[in-house]
């Protein structure tokens, strides 16, 4: 899957929590901003390079 179809699902993913929110439905929106984030941050250390090691830089 490209970088650009990886944020159109994290965005809606996003887009999806703010709905949640502003219904009322408050648990599933923090399962929703909890999954966009980690999506997000996984995708971001992709794009930085993998080095084959960990390192606490």
């Amino acid at each position: 899957m490209s970088d650009f179809y990886k944020d159109i699902i994290i965005g809606a993913v996003f887009i999806m929590g703010m709905i949640g929110f502003i219904s009322g439905e408050f648990i599933i929106s923090s399962t929703l901003f909890a999954s966009a984030a980690v999506a997000s941050n996984v995708n971001l250390n992709r794009k930085r390079g993998d080095t084959g090691h960990l390192s606490c830089d």
